[in-house]
């Protein structure tokens, strides 16, 4: 006897009900999805954010803030490394690059950063509009910026934006120096992409310091006069090679600086991470178990209205089996629908979060739907799976003649 068509009718007659059950298991099946889909997420977009930066310099103090400030474009207060340190750590031999990274002013919510040509060129790998600057009044914006090519603009000390409901206070905030856009960076998938990318000396002269140059010199860039170096907050370095690196981590790690790889930050955040998403998962996998019982509990009660059309079907010769398997049936497919559900509810949610967060860190967070996902939603069936045996041994050990009488 096929139980499938005995499926169906009581599915059909208790519609209500069992598309609750089905929501439900989605529902609890889509949250665990959504928090192992957005912790992978998570931790690709900020790696790859932090692809560009081998090693980095500053002052004694914090990783954790010198990598959200420098990398990550986060408003923090950072020491600055002494003139001396700087002006060593710029002329690094060993460097193919040792850009300084300077913060403080921003342009219609972009913020400015003040550093290399060669940085810029290094970051991007090659500008999509324009040319890299060449003179302090020229800028690099990145891909999301604003602004035109060829737009003039006043930097604005601070985040301009604390500024935009009253012109007049914005205004007095404008550095008097005019700025021109010259080049367009390609897209990153980093808070650069809304960054404004400005010589260094621009940064340096606007705020009344030595401009890494003899007064009156307005080359821009490197070879720098160590005597007319400031402090700096970050100084970024492209090693030549594995070795160099390591070393250059070790000459750097004085009283005076620290030297760091930013992976090396990554890692104990990812570890924090880790931690949350475990538990987050282990109480999304309660969840589940716990709607499961719930949604055999309604399954039961159910099957309870039913047991005299069980009687009667094993008084006309059906087999215990195709009972066990009309009711069986019934809460696999709740299962297997709700698990389905679950994920495209999970990838939909992580998709949204990622979006928000991307809108809101300017860090490209692409959620997809990985093989943990998948091995989540499996777990959800396989319990189903063994969870259906426990209403379905209920009915077709229902006493025939008690059942009829009932």
């Amino acid at each position: 006897m096929n139980p499938l068509p005995m499926i169906i009718a009581t599915i059909r007659r208790h519609l209500g009900s069992y598309a609750l059950f089905v929501a439900l298991v989605g529902i609890a099946t889509g949250i665990g999805v959504a928090i192992t889909a957005q912790e992978a997420a998570l931790r690709k977009g900020s790696a790859r954010a932090a692809d560009k930066f081998d090693l980095v310099v500053a002052a004694p103090g914090s990783q954790t803030d010198v990598v959200m400030a420098a990398i990550y474009l986060r408003p923090g207060t950072t020491p600055l490394l002494e003139p001396a340190m700087t002006a060593q750590a710029l002329a690094e031999p060993r460097a193919k690059i040792s850009a300084p990274l300077g913060f403080g002013d921003s342009v219609k919510g972009s913020r400015i950063i003040g550093t290399l040509a060669t940085f810029v060129e290094h970051l991007s790998g090659g500008l999509q509009q324009g040319r890299l600057f060449t003179a302090e009044n020229e800028a690099v914006i990145g891909a999301a910026v604003t602004l035109a090519l060829g737009e003039k603009f006043r930097p604005s000390h601070g985040i301009e934006e604390e500024h935009d409901g009253d012109a007049e206070d914005a205004h007095d905030h404008e550095h008097a120096v005019d700025m021109v856009v010259v080049g367009r960076m390609k897209p990153t998938g980093t808070p650069w992409d809304n960054a404004v990318a400005v010589p260094i000396e621009q940064v340096w002269r606007v705020h009344g310091l030595p401009t890494g140059h003899a007064p009156g010199d307005k080359r821009i860039g490197a070879p720098f006069d160590p005597a007319q170096v400031p402090g700096v907050p970050a100084i970024v370095m492209q090693p030549e090679n594995i070795s160099a690196a390591y070393g250059l981590r070790n000459v750097y790690r004085t009283n005076a600086s620290m030297a760091f790889f930013p992976a090396e930050v990554l890692v104990k955040l990812y570890d924090i991470m880790s931690d949350v998403r475990t538990l987050m998962a282990w109480l999304a996998v309660a969840t589940q178990g716990l709607v499961v019982l719930s949604m055999l509990a309604g399954v039961v009660a159910i099957l309870s209205l039913h047991r005299k059309q069980f009687a009667i079907l094993r008084a006309l010769g059906a087999p215990r089996l195709y009972i066990f398997l009309c009711v069986w049936g019934q809460v696999v497919a709740i299962c297997v629908l709700g698990a389905v559900l679950g994920l495209a509810i999970g990838a939909g949610a992580a998709t949204l979060v990622s979006y928000l967060l991307t809108a809101s860190t300017g860090i490209a967070i692409p959620a997809r739907i990985g093989e943990d996902e998948l091995w989540l939603v499996g777990g959800m069936v396989l319990f189903g799976l063994g969870a259906a045996t426990i209403p379905a041994m209920l009915a077709y050990r229902y006493p025939v003649i008690e059942s009829l009488r009932s």
